[in-house]
């Protein structure tokens, strides 16, 4: 078994790896930030004119390898014994990109927050959460906020 984990750095992924390591402590787990090249982003605004700078696309991605390693990091901390991760370019929709990882790793169970980050930087949106829902062919766990 192997449990996939989404994380943006957003409190509600926080919450997922939290979960997932009070209650799949013992499985082995992926963490993954899905990243938007700035290419992908240009053809979803077309408006958006402008070139793209490959220092800025690196930084993106650099930004999103730390994401990513910070959220490792985080589910070794919460319990979680065998960790990897990965930042994950997404060429399509992140929801899809999820979805894409989960079958390539053949992941037991999906985990996410409820909601992400806003923004470019996000990564789990609640339309996101919602569209894995629908379209991952596995179980999911759809973990809420924290209470307040």
């Amino acid at each position: 078994m192997t449990i996939l984990v989404a994380y943006d750095g957003s409190a509600d992924s926080r919450a997922a790896i939290e979960f997932a390591a009070q209650h799949l402590a013992a499985e082995p787990a992926v963490v993954i930030t899905v990243w938007e090249p700035l290419l992908v982003q240009l053809k979803k605004y077309p408006l958006a004119a402008g070139s793209i700078d490959p220092a800025t696309e690196d930084e993106a991605h650099a930004e999103a390898e730390r994401h990513a390693k910070e959220g490792a990091d985080l589910a070794l901390a919460s319990g979680l014994r065998d960790v990897t991760y990965r930042a994950v370019a997404d060429n399509e929709s992140i929801w899809k990109t999820i979805v894409d990882v989960a079958d390539e790793i053949d992941a037991s169970v999906i985990v996410t927050g409820s909601r992400g980050l806003a923004g470019v930087r996000s990564v789990l949106l609640g339309s996101v959460s919602n569209h894995v829902l629908h379209h991952a062919h596995r179980p999911m766990l759809i973990v809420p906020p924290a209470k307040a």
